[in-house]
């Protein structure tokens, strides 16, 4: 559904419908044609297209946070990305390309591309297994090690700012339901 054209009474334009978001909208439509059902159904409309919208903006504003305090602890040069593949790789530290992408859910020629900038910064490496050479390995190298903490910090931090107010049955809701919305994919 094109909400640009979503009209749910067929008859009246988005800029008239938008207010019944924050107030009732009866005073903004003719008398003799106004359902109050429609305007309910718009709102649940509205709601679940601003959920959608607000986990995208909350994905925008984690990774923007990532970057920041990665450049503040003076790491750059990787994108949140790479970071997801050396905080997996700080868990495990010797893993198959396999592994990874199934780890971090990126398709395998994503994280080649990857990890050969992780190589190219010297912070991991990668290396054939002695008796399936078809199987490639990667691991942290010691200036990839010297992440750890940084990574660990940054992951506190964002975790702290992520559930500031929140209690922790809400975090286990907020958990709950977004684990459901994630199985719906």
């Amino acid at each position: 559904m094109n909400f640009r054209n979503f009209d749910p009474a067929g008859m009246y334009s988005r800029q008239q419908m938008l207010p019944c978001r924050l107030q009732s909208a009866e005073h903004l439509l003719p008398t003799n044609k106004f359902d109050n059902s429609l305007i309910s159904n718009y709102i649940v409309f509205m709601k679940t297209t601003d959920a959608v919208s607000l986990i995208s903006k909350i994905r925008e504003q984690v990774n923007r946070f990532i970057i920041a305090e990665m450049a503040e602890q003076g790491v750059e040069g990787i994108a949140t990305s790479h970071g997801d593949i050396i905080y997996t790789l700080a868990g495990k530290p010797r893993m198959t390309m396999a592994e990874v992408s199934r780890s971090i859910r990126k398709d395998k020629s994503t994280v080649t591309a990857l990890v050969d900038k992780l190589i190219r910064l010297e912070l991991v490496q990668k290396e054939k297994d002695a008796t399936d050479t078809r199987i490639t390995f990667v691991s942290l190298t010691p200036k990839g090690e010297a992440l750890k903490p940084v990574f660990e910090e940054i992951s506190h931090k964002l975790m702290d700012s992520f559930y500031t107010g929140f209690s922790a049955e809400e975090k286990k809701e907020l958990l709950r339901l977004l684990m459901k919305v994630h199985q719906n994919f």
